[in-house]
This record gives C-alpha cells, structure tokens and sequence, in this order.
C-alpha cells in the first residue's frame, strides 16, 4: 500500500514538474483569436469563433473513424451531403457550449483526482510500470507520442478537461428513470411477434419496359450539374523549413557530447535507493506520560527479543505491529524517499547499514523498531551507455537554434526571389517536392501534407499565385514548420463532357424509372389486397419481432411492425431503393407471455439510458441558447467559405 501511494506521488510530482499550468485549463477554449465575423468564421459561441480550419479538422476526423469503422466497404460519397456536415458543425457547437458551461460553473478537477485517472489509463500498457512498481516516464512520453501524437503536456489537459465535462454530463443523466409500466409496455412491444408474408417486385423485371431518350439524359445532366464537376486543380512545387530539414545540416562532436555528461552528471545518476521496514507500538502523541511510557517499554521489549533473532524482523512485524498498512506485509514500507516520511523515522532509516536494525524511534504516532532490506548505492551511468542519447538532445538543440536563425532568410529569399524555389532551396540546402492535383479544398482524407493546410492552401490559390504562378509568402503550417510553394500548371474549374458521362446518367434515369414503375405496380397491388385478401404469390410465413428481424431490411421490418394490426390479415408497402418495391402480408399477431422481472429490470435500464441520452440534448440545447449561439455560415467545404 505504501509503495502504491508513493507511486502515485511520484507520478504526479514528475507530471507537475514537466507541466506547469492552472488547475484548470480546457483545450480548445483558451487561445481564441481576436478576429471578426469574416467567411472562415463559421458560427459563433460566447462570442469566440468556431473557424472554418476548425470544421474542416473535426470532418476529416469524423471520416476516419467511419473509415477505420467499416473498412473496405466505407463510400465517402455517402457522407458527402449538406446533412451530415451541419451535424459535424452541430457538434462542434455543441461541445463549445458544454465546455463554456464547465468553465462558467467552476467544475475542477483536483491533482489527485486527475493523477488516478492517468494512472488507470496507463496502468495496463505492457512495460509502463516498472517492477519497482514506477512510472516508465520516458515509455510514458514515447507511446503518447506514437498513439495520439500527444505530449504529457496535451494528454493532462485533455483528461482534466474529459473529467470535467464529466462531472456536468453525470449530473444531468444521473437523474433519468423508467417507470415500470412504460419499461412493462416497451418489454410487451419488443417481444410482440408477427408472421409476414413478402410478395416482391423486383426493380429488373421493369427494367426492360424503360425507354430512356437522349433529351431524358440531358435534362438529369443538365439538373444533376455539381455531380459532375471538376475542381480547379494544380501541380505545385514547395519547400519545407523545419526543425527535420535543419538537423542533417548540423554535427555534435564527442567533445561536446564529453562536455554535456560532465556538466550534467546529476541527470545520468541514479539515486540511492533503501527499501525499509518497521514495527510500531502505537500511541497517540497527546497520551499521559505513563501509557508513553508502557509503549516504550513494550518496544524495547521486542527490540530485545529481535537482537537474538534479526532475522525474524518480518515475522514478529506481522504478529506485533499496530501499523494496519505494513503490517500484513512484514512491515515493508517500499523504497524510500526523502521527505516522504516523518523527519524521525526518515533520519533512522538513512542512518542505518543494510539488515540493521534501529533503536527505539519515536514519533507522533508511537515507538518504532527499524531496519533497511535492501540497500542499492548511487550509480552513474557511463558515458557510454548515454552517450548516443546526449549527441541526439544535442543535434536537436543545434538544429532549433538553427533554424530560429535561419528563418528570416528563407522568408526573404522566397519573396525578393519570387519566382523560384531554387534559390531558397539552394542557400538553405532544401529539397524541392512537388505534388499533382492539389485543389484549393483539401479533401478530409487526405493524408497529413503541407498542402492540406488550409492557410497554405489560401495562399497559393490566391490572384497572384494563380496569375503569375509566383511564390507564396512563408506560411507556418505547424510550430516551428513554414512552407513556401508556387503553382507551376493550373487547371481551372470544369465539367466533365456530357457524352463522357452519358452512359452513366443513362444507367441512372433507367433506373429510376424503373423504380417509378415497380412503386406504381406495387401501391396497385396492395389497394387491391386491402380490398380483397389474397394470399397467392407470396413467400411462406416468416415471424419476426422488434429483437428478432434478422435477415430483413430494416425499412421493412419497421413497417411492418409498425402497422395497425387491429384487423388482419394487414398489408404494408415498402419502397426499397435499387431493390424495388415489396407487398407485405401480416397474417398473424404472437402477444408475448408476461415478463419476468429480471427482464423489466433490463428494459428500465435501456429506457433509463434513453431518458438520460435526451435529457442530455435537451441541456445541451439550453446550453447553446446560454451561450449565444450564432450561425454565420452554413457548414460547407473550404473552397466556398473562402470564395
């Protein structure tokens, strides 16, 4: 217990040292811009902006999750729609207001309470705690970076920031509940089961009754014009300045690498490490002088019996300590650190000799009886074993350095020359990369690059880019990042050919109508059955129900179990895109047998959660209203916002 503590204070002391921030800090809310309502200002939440770059971030990283979700079978067109980017836009709203009220309502999250929650994220990656039961800082460091490219710095404000958000959410859904009789009707409905019979008209068998004429094909052409158009598109050329391309320009030699372990021999020694034990006899520090004085006596007692049998200082700790966290375990107190005990006991451990044993100790807490297992001397690493480490800290150094003084001549060099990237490349030693089809949108796939940056982007597609295919001014596009491009090849805005694409539309509007005719044939045919029951051309009976509709569209299987059964046999119509169009007879209605109560108790729960969930919206809408939201711009691509 002791040693777990100790590693939570450990933990926590080196995070403090490393960060050094308030208590409380939100990323996204602290470092707005002062800026007006201009075009990359999407909408508004007490008064900050939410910025077009930002949408165009939380887009690009929605689809990647929808991406990672459903693999080869993801079709980005079917999220490229006015809906689905106004609840990308939606959301980021959303979370602005809940975190304007988290700052607005002081929720905090205290050092320990937010030094738990790390330790329990980290707890259970292999190699992340060490046998002596400590943080791995350096593995700690290492898989932020490769997993979420977070520093210690980021991943603490966003677990204070998650934990506070969570304090808010709780308190809302924390009061949603079910009454019995609504999770009684819901368990009734769920379990309800009915037997349907499918009678299809299949979109082919139409197919061949379609007539598509030419001026058919134009006129879906013609009103179908976005689909077919193609973006403004260039070749580019750029450079990158950054701390990377600096660094194959600079060299640490082994003097310096010599000079950098002598000057900081502290950081390649590792400490002294006691691991110790003890047995109290416990009194309280404001007790008459003769139970003090019966204590002592009762330590020194045992002292003597433990100087004829050193070796049985765990064994008498179990059976006579009066300390509940260490005497279960022999009295074993963990590695020790200074400060980390009071001043007494802390200066007999340090005094003694491995498998020594103290005298009597007192303290505010009673007499103690102490001796050090296990003693592990300082030790300075050789320069050997450190010396790759120090020459890479070193380059890294030079390399910053260098490039702090090299930027004002990359960002001369690309304007007085601007007609070129050669000289910049050339004086700085960088490389020229290029890149085909660049457009003025990135599209929110596209794999992190210079030129998915939206600033960059602004100014190579500005007037002059364009015109006179110019070099851009030195855009940051990142900390310590700045790119220079120019457009060698531009490819206005166009539409593809109508003969290019008329096979395809034909494909379509055949389709299409198609489907107009297999819809009429099938809403004929139920009007007929409504009137006259007839089971003939219809699939054998098949029963389903709200938990088992495995196996059948969902569009059917809620019509079907949404219909009016109060007089049977039922029918519904169901269109199905691409498919065509289906008759479904329900002949049949299975009320289900009386629930158990462990099956109420699990539909309160689902319906709780549901209860919670909206009641959560519902806050949140109060929320945005609290906050003053404005929409300025709808959530459209980049290209629009800034044209």
């Amino acid at each position: 217990m002791f040693e777990f503590i100790r590693t939570h204070q450990k933990l926590m002391q080196i995070l403090l040292a490393i960060v050094i921030i308030p208590s409380f800090v939100f990323v996204g809310v602290s470092g707005y811009e002062s800026m007006g309502d201009s075009a990359t200002t999407l909408a508004k939440v007490d008064g900050k902006p939410v910025t077009q770059q930002e949408f165009d971030n939380a887009l690009r990283r929605q689809l990647d999750q929808y991406r990672q979700r459903f693999g080869e079978q993801f079709d980005q067109k079917m999220f490229d729609t006015p809906e689905f980017r106004q609840s990308v836009l939606d959301s980021l709203i959303a979370q602005r207001a809940v975190t304007s009220e988290v700052v607005r309502g002081h929720f905090t999250v205290s050092d320990a309470a937010l030094q738990k929650a790390i330790l329990d994220n980290i707890k259970d990656i292999p190699g992340m705690i060490t046998p002596e039961g400590k943080v791995d800082i350096e593995r700690y460091r290492a898989t932020l970076a490769n997993n979420s490219g977070l520093t210690p710095e980021g991943f603490e404000q966003t677990m204070r920031h998650d934990m506070a958000v969570q304090q808010l959410v709780s308190g809302v859904q924390g009061t949603a509940f079910a009454p019995r009789t609504v999770s009684k009707l819901v368990t009734d409905l769920t379990e309800q089961e009915r037997d349907v019979q499918e009678l299809a008209l299949p979109l082919q068998q139409f197919i061949a009754n379609v007539k598509v004429t030419d001026d058919m094909v134009k006129a879906y052409y013609d009103k179908n014009a976005k689909q077919y158009a193609v973006p403004e598109q260039a070749r580019i050329e750029y450079v990158v300045l950054d701390a990377k391309a600096i660094e194959s320009q600079v060299s640490v030699t082994d003097d310096e690498v010599a000079a950098y372990y002598k000057g900081n021999a502290a950081r390649f020694t590792a400490p002294e490490e006691r691991r110790a034990s003890h047995i109290l006899v416990a009194v309280n520090k404001d007790a008459k002088a003769a139970d003090k004085a019966a204590a002592k006596a009762k330590a020194e007692a045992i002292l003597a019996d433990l100087k004829k049998a050193p070796a049985s200082f765990a064994q008498v700790a179990k059976a006579k300590s009066e300390d509940p966290g260490s005497a279960e375990q022999g009295g074993d107190l963990g590695t020790i650190e200074k400060g980390s005990l009071v001043p007494s006991v802390e200066q007999a451990i340090f005094a003694l000799k491995q498998g020594e044993i103290s005298n009597v100790v007192e303290s505010e807490f009673g007499y103690h009886l102490i001796t050090v297992t296990s003693l592990k001397p300082a030790a300075v690493k050789a320069l050997d074993d450190v010396k790759a480490d120090i020459a890479a800290d070193l380059k890294k150094q030079k390399a910053g350095k260098k490039y702090s003084e090299v930027v004002e001549t990359f960002t001369n060099t690309v304007y007085e020359q601007a007609d070129s990237l050669k000289p910049v490349a050339d004086k700085l030693g960088l490389k020229i990369e290029t890149a085909d089809n660049v457009t003025r949108t990135p599209a929110p796939n596209a794999a992190p690059a210079p030129y998915s940056n939206a600033k960059f982007l602004t100014a190579l597609f500005s007037a002059e880019s364009v015109k006179n295919k110019r070099n851009t001014e030195a855009v940051e596009v990142a900390p310590s990042t700045l790119v220079s491009g120019r457009i060698v090849e531009f490819k206005p805005a166009s539409q593809k050919p109508l003969a290019d694409v008329a096979a395809e539309i034909r494909q379509r509007v055949t389709a299409e109508e198609a489907m107009k005719a297999a819809k009429a044939a099938g809403e004929a045919k139920l009007a007929a059955l409504k009137k006259a029951d007839d089971a003939t051309g219809f699939s054998p009976v098949r029963t389903i129900s709200r938990a088992k509709a495995e196996g059948m569209p969902p569009p059917v299987a809620r019509a079907v179990l949404k219909a009016d059964v109060s007089k049977l046999p039922a029918y519904v119509g169901v269109e199905l895109p691409g498919m065509g169009y289906g008759v479904y007879r329900i002949g049949k209605v299975h009320q289900p047998a009386a629930a158990d109560e462990a099956r109420l108790a699990s539909a309160r729960e689902q319906i709780g959660n549901i209860v919670a969930q909206q009641d959560m919206l519902n806050y949140v809408e109060l929320l945005k209203d609290k906050a003053k939201v404005k929409i300025l711009h709808p959530a459209t691509p980049a290209k629009a916002a800034q044209e």
